[in-house]
């Protein structure tokens, strides 16, 4: 990968980008034109972002969002990506005032699995179907590279027998969430064959920043900013950008998180392949998220995510279980194009198990009655259903439920992946990807009458598609059928 003279960090310029937002506020231009430009998929100036942004009119909203949903169809067609998060440890020395696992927090029972408790997490979630997961940890200095290397070898290593069929499931893609690391880091982790490393600035306001990361390694805004600049240097082609709403103006945000995409973009070639769009829910011992800065209403939330799909629209959009099940399903609509299900944000959640190495408190100090501490998630869930709720109700909507690693697995990522995205080649993958992912999950996991249901649902749409790719998905289909495992093209 060629790396260009460009700085080895987004010029996140704070006082241009309020400007930006404060001039389309003063200066409203009619929204018709901006949105027929982003019919045609080449994004969006700042200055047309920041005039959707700063739409208040509901007519002007509802125009906004149809064309989102014009824009997730061409791009997307039916199909959501499924994927689990699975942390490996809480045990944080960061002081971030939103979040349960900061290191001051004594009413958090802290944990770092062992490698028979992540194998446990693992075949839990092979049990349910997931393919795709999602590794998370504290920041820790105890939790070093080659400890997280060895916990994706032996997630990749576990094979479990899928409760209808007895086909040995295993998990074959692993995004990390993990904190900022040098070059050297990164090239490591990039030889352990992960997907997609993603890491959250959670706010681009600096001053904000520094109000809400008190203590740790994260107070330094500049080293996380950085982080992506690193890990594309090391190699590592696919990375993902995010925010957490609800910290600063979450318009200022967006626009920085396309300054961020462009920079990507402009020195590597290939900007980010997934965005964030997590807002603060509560959480045990964090103030900032009893009271919430700036709240981002839902109509607010719906107005965001159909902006960044139009400025960004060919990066994946990633919702979490934060969301309650009705304002996903219509994020659905508007740009989200991958969510998390079945979500557990502890760890050990899934297997249930504790380990022998589990330690109340806040780091390895333990609090005066470690009685009281409690075993909580990272943050409060918002959707609770199982991966089979969700497959299900997608499949009932109208969408085709993915858990594709295809191009990941045929080297179709970084600019390689945009190259064939940009022209829109890239549907003659994704869609028969997505109906043989889902149909192996028919097979393996649904009963009679399930699989009945949902084939008839897919046989109908699968008719829709063009000859050439209705072919290539029943053809996969047929090896299924009959079968074979693992079909991707």
């Amino acid at each position: 990968m060629e790396i260009l003279h460009i700085p080895q960090k987004p010029d996140i310029n704070r006082d241009r980008l309020y400007a930006i937002l404060s001039d389309a506020e003063a200066h409203r231009e009619p929204i018709e034109p901006i949105l027929n430009r982003a019919k045609k998929l080449e994004g969006l100036t700042l200055s047309e972002t920041a005039q959707l942004l700063t739409i208040h009119d509901d007519a002007e909203l509802a125009l906004l969002l149809e064309t989102a949903g014009y824009v997730k169809q061409k791009i997307y067609g039916r199909r959501i990506v499924l994927f689990a998060p699975l942390y490996i440890g809480n045990i944080c020395s960061n002081d971030c005032l939103y979040c349960a696992f900061r290191a001051p927090n004594t009413q958090l029972v802290r944990k770092r699995l062992t490698l028979s408790e992540i194998e446990a997490e693992t075949r839990a979630l092979l049990r349910e179907g997931h393919k795709r997961i999602l590794l998370l940890q504290g920041e820790d200095a105890k939790s070093s590279v080659n400890a997280l290397i060895q916990a994706i070898a032996c997630i990749y290593n576990v094979t479990e027998p899928a409760p209808v069929t007895g086909k040995l499931q295993s998990i074959r893609r692993i995004n990390v969430e993990v904190a900022p690391m040098s070059v050297k880091e990164f090239s490591l982790l990039k030889q352990a064959k992960i997907g997609t490393y993603a890491c959250f600035q959670e706010t681009y306001d600096p001053l904000v920043y520094s109000k809400y990361h008190k203590a740790g390694p994260k107070a330094d805004y500049d080293w996380r900013l950085s982080v992506m600049d690193r890990a594309m240097e090391a190699g590592i082609e696919d990375v993902g950008l995010g925010a957490l709403f609800g910290l600063a103006d979450y318009r200022f945000e967006v626009l920085a998180l396309l300054e961020h995409a462009k920079h990507l973009e402009q020195r590597f070639g290939a900007g980010c392949h997934t965005i964030s769009i997590p807002r603060i829910e509560p959480a045990i011992g964090a103030p900032v998220s009893e009271h919430v800065p700036q709240p981002v209403s839902d109509r607010d939330f719906k107005k965001l995510v159909a902006v960044l799909r139009l400025a960004l629209p060919y990066t994946g959009i990633i919702l979490s279980t934060r969301e309650q099940e009705q304002l996903r399903n219509e994020l659905f609509h508007y740009g989200v194009s991958q969510i998390s299900a079945g979500s557990r944000t502890n760890p050990g959640a899934y297997a249930g198990e504790r380990s022998e190495h589990t330690t109340p408190g806040a780091g390895n100090t333990v609090p005066e009655k470690p009685g009281n501490a409690v075993n909580a998630e990272q943050f409060q869930l918002g959707d609770h259903r199982s991966l089979k709720e969700v497959v299900l109700a997608l499949a009932k909507d109208g969408y085709v439920p993915s858990f594709c690693t295809g191009c990941y697995r045929k080297g179709r990522v970084g600019s390689d992946f945009m190259d064939l995205a940009k022209p829109g080649l890239i549907q003659q993958f994704c869609e028969p990807n997505a109906f043989f992912t889902c149909s192996e999950y028919i097979e393996d996991f649904l009963t009679n009458d399930e699989k009945t249901e949902l084939q008839a649902l897919y046989a109908k749409l699968i008719a829709t598609y063009p000859g050439t790719i209705s072919s290539v998905i029943k053809r996969g289909l047929q090896k299924i059928k009959a079968g074979e495992r693992d079909v991707y093209v």
